[in-house]
C-alpha cells in the first residue's frame, strides 16, 4: 500500500514543475486516493506477471529451482 502523504507530495511537486493546477471541482484528497488505487492496481498486476515468470518455467510447467538459485547468486553479487 502506498503512503498517501508521499504520493500527495510527489503529485504536488510534479504539478508545480509542469505548471499544472487541479480543477477546483476535484478534491486533492480524491485525486491522491484515486491515483494511488490506479498505481496499486497496476503494481499488483505487475507482481502477478513477474511471479509467473519467476516461479514457473512455461516450457516445462514447473518451477525451475536451479534457475532461481542462479538468480539468487547473481543478485547477491551486486
Amino acid at each position: 500500500m502506498l503512503d498517501r502523504e508521499v504520493v500527495k507530495e510527489f503529485l504536488e511537486e510534479n504539478f508545480n514543475e509542469r505548471g499544472m493546477k487541479v480543477p477546483k471541482e476535484i478534491k486533492k484528497s480524491d485525486l491522491v486516493e484515486t491515483f494511488c488505487l490506479y498505481v496499486e492496481d497496476d503494481y499488483y498486476e505487475w507482481l502477478r506477471d513477474n511471479y509467473q515468470s519467476f516461479f514457473h518455467n512455461l516450457s516445462q510447467g514447473k518451477t525451475d529451482w536451479d534457475w532461481i538459485k542462479e538468480r539468487i547468486d547473481h543478485y547477491s553479487k551486486e
